[in-house]
């Protein structure tokens, strides 16, 4: 049967399917099983995003044995929700007490929090859900990458539309050479975040809420309302701004289809000297405390086994050119695959949806390559699943790492002048010492990455 799929189809689709990711109802007949199997689940961070987290996760069949969080108001609802959970503010005390009662663990703390978070709880045996991006810098990326792997825990990071079909089928398409070899990719978002001045007052912080604990490794400033609740991401200290927050959901159909994971296993296992990712950004202004209004920034990636070298440009508040886009309009969002016969475009910030260019081309487009890719059953409940022995992760911090890696190279690229050398098997930045020092950042006493 011939689809045909036009611009209303398409924004009306991944419009929905965006809607379904954001509001997903808890079903207790969505994963049966004997009590005695059920996982042990602890929670950190359990306000927004969190609470949204468990919900899904409690709905799977697992018992949510503990829940930590910072601020007692915020969390307060989650903590009624789950009485028979034991409550902490400080995750390290969770873990120590109760590590032989936890199973799994789910981080949702802001950026600058979860690397720490998830690296001590990977340490201790447990397998660990992430929200994206999986860490504020590119090592603490790096560092979670490398601790899944050597403690063969099941790790997810938290961009949920890696679970739908529409996804999974353009990486198949890309793969299968219907729009032919692809040089060139562009990711964009709708609007940047503009610089930061801190705050000359220094209010007392809510008696609710532990700010000592919430800085966790960041360097030590007094409490403003300025930095949160969710208004963290503005900061680097705390953050990784719109293309840290987004650019794990909005380039997800680019780095899959690109196979540019390949690139950091191809370091791990065959070690060569180096393997380098060139980037260069055009920041609107430079800014240490936040980030910049508009951005753009080109990476160019080596050859991928048969895969040619590719360019991928990433901006914030700015987009590609209209004549890309052959002949369709032009989102506030993008996910765009140039290839030498056609172009895969998601408009949809979580890339649930594509539409092949030109559109007229591939108006009544239908067969292409076989399924290869297995098709979900939800992206939280494929966590629960493989944490019990039952499939694996699509999401897994062997992608997921790389990935942040990526997009905060473009982040760290507007603090510098010129081209950055980042060399995927040192984890180094090979011709600045100065953006070098900017792969990662001294924590507080008391905090430690391992």
């Amino acid at each position: 049967m011939k689809t045909r799929t036009t611009r209303r189809h398409f924004l009306r689709h991944s419009t929905l399917t965006g809607a379904a990711l954001l509001l997903l109802p808890r079903s207790k007949l969505a994963f049966a099983a004997d009590a005695n199997s059920k996982l042990n689940v602890a929670a950190i961070g359990i306000g927004g995003q969190g609470a949204g987290n468990i919900n899904n996760i409690s709905g799977l069949g697992v018992n949510i044995v503990a829940l930590c969080d910072v601020d007692q108001k915020y969390a307060a609802e989650t903590f009624k929700k789950f009485p028979q959970a034991k409550t902490f503010t400080d995750f390290r005390r969770m873990l120590d007490q109760m590590d032989k009662q936890i199973d799994a663990v789910v981080v949702s703390t802001p950026d600058h929090t979860h690397a720490i978070a998830a690296v001590a709880a990977m340490n201790r045996g447990k397998h660990v859900y992430c929200e994206k991006p999986l860490a504020r810098t590119v090592h603490e990326a790096r560092v979670m990458r490398e601790t899944a792997l050597r403690t063969k825990v099941v790790t997810q990071m938290g961009n949920q539309g890696s679970a739908e079909k529409k996804l999974r089928r353009a990486v198949e398409l890309a793969w299968g050479g219907v729009i032919g070899e692809v040089r060139e990719a562009h990711v964009w978002f709708d609007g940047g975040n503009g610089p930061q001045k801190r705050p000359a007052d220094n209010p007392p912080a809510p008696e609710t809420l532990s700010w000592d604990l919430w800085l966790g490794p960041a360097p030590e400033r007094p409490y403003n309302s300025c930095y949160l609740p969710g208004k963290w991401r503005g900061w680097r200290a705390f953050g990784s701004g719109i293309v840290g927050d987004f650019g794990c959901h909005t380039g997800n159909i680019m780095f899959r289809a690109l196979k540019l994971d390949q690139l950091w296993h191809h370091a791990a296992e065959r070690k060569p000297d180096k393997l380098i990712i060139r980037v260069e950004a055009k920041p609107s202004e430079v800014d240490e405390e936040g980030y910049p209004n508009s951005s753009r920034a080109v990476l160019s990636f080596p050859a991928r086994g048969e895969l040619p070298p590719v360019k991928v440009t990433i901006y914030a508040k700015e987009r590609p050119s209209e004549e890309l886009m052959l002949g369709f309009p032009q989102g506030r969002w993008g996910d765009l695959l140039v290839g030498a016969k056609g172009s895969i475009y998601s408009e949809n910030p979580w890339n649930t949806g594509y539409v092949l260019l030109p559109e007229k081309k591939f108006e009544y487009f239908e067969g292409g390559p076989p399924e290869t890719l297995p098709r979900s059953r939800g992206h939280h409940r494929e966590w629960v699943d493989a944490c019990k022995g039952e499939g694996k992760t699509f999401s897994g911090f062997e992608i997921g790492g790389p990935l942040t890696e990526v997009m905060q190279l473009a982040n760290l690229a507007t603090l510098s002048e010129g081209s950055l050398d980042y060399d995927i098997v040192s984890g180094r930045i090979l011709n600045s010492e100065r953006a070098n020092q900017l792969i990662h950042r001294p924590y507080r006493q008391g905090w430690t990455l391992g």
